[in-house]
């Protein structure tokens, strides 16, 4: 089922674009990892720039869309190799 549910995540997120690039996440490589626990969701995700400035908006639109997917209650978002990754992960994540 988990299996599963991780798939549903990567095609609910693979609609997000990168606002520079024009092309999704999912194929630009920023997302590194999803991991699905019951009803939980870890998604890490890893900017092609460590000063990203569209990083946190990323962000947010993966947590949305990842929680719209039936069986998923809540989506942490954890930001790596960002100069502002612990404040992205703290302000995401409340």
């Amino acid at each position: 089922m988990s299996e599963e549910l991780v798939n549903n995540i990567k095609d609910a997120i693979t609609v997000i674009n990168d606002p520079h690039m024009g092309i999704s996440i999912v194929e630009m490589g920023i997302v590194q990892n999803i991991k699905v626990d019951g009803d939980q969701a870890e998604i890490t995700l890893k900017p092609t720039n460590p000063g990203c400035m569209s990083i946190t908006r990323i962000a947010a639109d993966a947590k949305v869309k990842a929680e719209a997917v039936d069986g998923i209650e809540k989506a942490k978002i954890i930001v790596e190799g960002h100069a502002m990754a612990d404040s992205i992960n703290e302000m995401i994540n409340r």
